[in-house]
Parts: structure tokens; sequence; C-alpha cells
């Protein structure tokens, strides 16, 4: 299982990164993102103010986007593979707490499988 650090496997489309710099604007500062593991919203992140939400023992550090930390559950990031993250947004509200994207906009992130190594 990789240790709880950053590992730089998260980037985000050109609207996200616009939307998240807007965020960060407005609230004045950065924010952070929490993939979900499937329950409550489905697999939608979660944006909160910066240090808002309480990561626990089982969360790393997956990357930073805009100065704006990505975070997901170890375990769950193992067992897709260690997957590379794409931020993204869409139309409609956030689910559950999540801040939004803007007006009418939320967070999306859209999982790419990692590249086989050859020999």
């Amino acid at each position: 299982m990789p240790e709880n650090g950053t590992v730089g496997r998260v980037t985000a489309t050109r609207a996200a990164r616009r939307a998240i710099a807007a965020l960060c604007a407005s609230r004045g500062g950065p924010v952070m993102f929490v993939q979900s593991g499937g329950c409550c919203d489905g697999s939608d992140p979660m944006c909160f103010p910066g240090g808002e939400l309480a990561l626990g023992d089982g969360d790393m550090l997956v990357g930073v986007v805009e100065g704006c930390t990505f975070h997901t559950d170890a375990a769950q990031y193992e067992a897709l593979g260690r997957p590379f993250y794409v931020l993204d947004v869409e139309e409609g509200a956030p689910g559950g707490f999540s801040l939004a994207a803007g007006d009418g906009l939320h967070f999306v992130t859209r999982v790419k499988a990692p590249r086989k190594q050859t020999s």
C-alpha cells in the first residue's frame, strides 16, 4: 500500500482549473478535494474549504491542483490500481456538503487507468 503522501497522480481540465481559481478567490483561500468512495453522492469528489474536513489515517494525498489538495482513501486507491484522477466540472448542483464549482456546476473526477508497464 502506498504511503500517505503525494504521488502526483491528479490533474485538472482547463474548466476545472478556472472553477478552482474562482472558488479560491471568492473564498479567500485554497479548497481541498476528497474523492468519495461511492457512498452519499456516488463517486463525485467533495470540495471543502481548505482544512475543513478532518482526514483519517487511511486517507492519502494524491496531489495538488492550483494550490489545492486532492485526497482519497489509500486502500481504495490501491484497489483501483493506482489510477490517475482528472478533475473536471459538469452542470448540476453538487451533492452533500460539497462546495459548488460555480453557478450550476459541480466537480467530477474521471479515473484514468494507469498504463501497463512493458518489459
